[in-house]
């Protein structure tokens, strides 16, 4: 199954008060394993940042001047995706801004809805039905899970989706399964090789077994009890 952990960073909180995205990473699972692949691009929004957005993620107005629009990376980043599960945490905020973005290209959008092509696991969701009634944060998952974040002095889309994976392989079993097959695998390759080693041969007795016939008596009181 292939596996798509995505991450954004936008201007502000809301794309109906006119925030953008600025910032996209993505990292690429294959039957639960990083293959190494990912995608990762910053954009200029062509508006200014809300300060609060500053103190999250820390990219600046001027570091953004001179990156692509997002429009000029859709095609990319629609093709990296397609087919996937993406997983997200808090979905409907990733969703929400990448739909407005698609939205924005009014009629180069061949795309619609970015759920129309792929499969969407929201990680809060996930978090908040294992864990009720506490804080299922990225950071707060992190210390549960003991996945080190402690080099995040930001938040970043490519960082965040790189401690994502961690997190959700810690959630969903997928690191320890895989240790246990690949030790299951070993355990039985040993087995297999000590069974091929051993000639087994039969024990030979020197005896004749006696059998004892039952007689026509008791073979007319057996009918009689079963019949």
């Amino acid at each position: 199954m292939r596996q798509i952990i995505l991450d954004t960073e936008t201007t502000g909180l809301d794309p109906k008060d006119g925030h953008r995205v600025i910032e996209i990473g993505c990292i690429e699972l294959l039957d639960r394993r990083q293959t190494g692949n990912y995608l990762h691009f910053y954009f200029n929004p062509d508006r200014a940042m809300d300060q609060g957005a500053i103190e999250v993620h820390g990219i600046s107005n001027d570091f953004l001047k001179d990156k692509p629009r997002f429009y000029e990376k859709a095609q990319e980043i629609l093709e990296f995706v397609i087919g996937a599960e993406l997983i997200i945490h808090n979905a409907s905020f990733d969703l929400g801004f990448l739909n407005h973005e698609l939205g924005l290209l009014a009629e180069k959008n061949k795309w619609g809805m970015l759920q129309a092509h792929v499969k969407v696991l929201d990680t809060l969701k996930m978090a908040r039905e294992l864990h009720p009634g506490q804080r299922n944060s990225l950071d707060a998952l992190c210390k549960r899970y003991s996945v080190k974040n402690t080099h995040r002095q930001f938040h970043g889309a490519l960082k965040d989706s790189q401690i994502l994976a961690e997190v959700y392989l810690a959630m969903t079993g997928g690191q320890i399964n895989l240790k246990l097959s690949a030790e299951a695998e070993a355990q039985q390759s040993n087995m297999n090789k000590v069974a091929g080693e051993v000639n087994f041969q039969p024990i030979q007795r020197d005896f004749k077994l006696k059998v004892v016939r039952a007689s026509s008596e008791e073979l007319i009181r057996h009918m009689e009890i079963y019949k």
